[in-house]
């Protein structure tokens, strides 16, 4: 079964290349996306995401804000941000950041989380 993964950041150009990212890895599935923290947080209630990858700077609600949220209603999924802190798993920036970093810190999430259970 592949990891389903929502891509969340305000950017819609960062959102099509995450998303391209993850449509290139048999093991992972795309499950949705949102433009800020607080359609994050309605997502992970609707779509149930193995990971979560959070942008910090968003209007509405920003990333550690959703990330809190996300924890107080989903403990499970791993959460990856592009700079970050509370229940983080992985920190991928941006500015020096490239796909392949963020496609291997996707990686070692699902690859190592005690919450993610692979035999689903």
């Amino acid at each position: 079964m592949a990891y389903k993964i929502l891509i969340v950041d305000d950017n819609t150009l960062i959102r099509s290349a995450v998303r391209h990212l993850i449509e290139q890895n048999p093991d992972w599935q795309f499950c949705g996306e949102a433009e800020n923290g607080k359609v994050a947080v309605e997502r992970v209630r609707e779509l149930a995401p193995d990971v979560v990858i959070l942008d910090l700077a968003m209007p509405v609600m920003n990333g550690i804000e959703a990330a809190q949220k996300i924890r107080r209603i989903a403990p499970n999924p791993a959460l990856l941000k592009y700079a970050g802190s509370i229940g983080v798993h992985q920190l991928v920036s941006k500015a020096e950041g490239s796909l392949e970093h963020l496609s291997m810190a996707i990686q070692s999430v699902v690859h190592h989380s005690p919450e993610i259970d692979s035999e689903d």
